[in-house]
């Protein structure tokens, strides 16, 4: 069988196990017209050690090849195009997804009890791996990932893990080059990636962390316009008393997500927190269509734990479109670590 993608599935071949011997055809090219089979000359088939061959009548022959193994493939990643993307329609100011993964043709352990295909009338069963795909193979690595990193650092809160993980990810490929995107011509962004593709190696030393503890995230459920009685709710139902002027802009993520900018400054604060050796780290930042400064464009960190407040203002320019998101990044680096968070922003007057 061949079997061809349609518009929506991009160039993202997946290996799955048919019931039929299959090739498929990510479609980039112009489309693939089997030859008609002849009317009086059936099609024959052979099997051997190689999948299948099969002849049309005399004059063409397809040729499926023995199973190998590839490794060094370039480019890669590539954005799968089932892979979810942002924005996020819930909460527009916090930007999803976080991180990508490897997502695609995983080899994975696989329930015996489970046909190959995960199709009933499919008798082929008792399979201790099988190829998958989705964020079900995706989150297995993140978890494991979050794993090691709470192994080594057991003092570790999860948004400090989340947000090592977050800070060391890669919007690289193999080739050096921005990760590009299931479809024809076009470059992965955030609202594919998040981050960028995880790197546990860096993850495992970050250099500083955004840090968030559970009053952070109760102060956010107030920004977010929640009553009194659910915040308490999701606080052990303990009283929680929202106090102040809290702004989720403000939400110490290792992303920025401004979806209503507008053409006055916005200056929102973050927070870092140093889990490496003392330094100095230095701020570059860039954003298209945008002015944007870092004050103190430098911090100092002197011993572990350390925390430094710094100030991000933004201000969009005339020449960002209404309502289209531009994409950018703020990074802190001391020379070793470098530190990284996308922004994003939407010019909405």
């Amino acid at each position: 069988m061949f079997l061809r993608n349609q518009q929506q599935n991009g160039n993202t071949l997946l290996a799955e196990p048919h019931v039929l011997s299959t090739v498929g055809d990510h479609g980039s090219h112009p489309p693939y017209k089997p030859p008609a089979l002849p009317t009086r000359n059936p099609t024959s088939l052979t099997t051997s050690r190689a999948p299948v061959a099969a002849s049309l009548a005399s004059s063409i022959t397809v040729r499926f090849s023995s199973a190998r193994t590839l490794y060094g493939r370039k480019p890669a990643p590539v954005m799968a195009s089932f892979s979810s993307r942002g924005p996020n329609k819930i909460q527009p100011s916090i930007l999803k997804p976080d991180v990508t993964a490897p997502g695609v043709n995983i080899l994975a352990a696989y329930s015996l009890f489970a046909s190959a295909s995960d199709l009933l009338t499919d008798n082929r069963r008792g399979f201790p791996f099988n190829v998958m795909q989705g964020t079900s193979m995706s989150c297995p690595h993140a978890a494991g990932i979050a794993g090691l990193l709470r192994t080594l650092h057991p003092t570790w809160s999860p948004a400090a893990i989340k947000s090592a993980i977050m800070t060391t990810a890669t919007t690289l490929d193999n080739t050096n080059k921005p990760i590009q995107d299931a479809f024809d011509h076009k470059l992965a962004n955030p609202f594919a990636y998040g981050s960028g593709h995880v790197q546990p190696n860096r993850a495992i030393d970050p250099g500083l962390v955004y840090d968030l503890h559970l009053n952070d995230y109760l102060n956010f459920l107030c920004a977010s316009g929640y009553n009194q009685q659910l915040i308490s709710a999701l606080n052990f139902n303990r009283t929680f008393i929202c106090k102040g002027t809290h702004t989720i802009d403000d939400f110490n993520y290792p992303s920025i997500t401004l979806p209503n900018l507008k053409l006055s400054p916005l200056t929102i604060t973050r927070t870092l927190t140093n889990v490496g050796p003392p330094g100095t780290y230095n701020a570059t930042a860039k954003l298209d269509g945008c002015k944007i400064t870092v004050v103190p464009n430098s911090l100092t960190f002197t011993k572990i734990n350390e925390k430094k407040t710094f100030r991000v203002t933004i201000q969009a320019s005339s020449v960002i479109k209404l309502y289209k998101y531009q994409f950018g990044e703020l990074l802190w680096t001391d020379g070793k670590h470098r530190v990284r968070s996308p922004i994003t922003v939407r010019r909405r007057r």
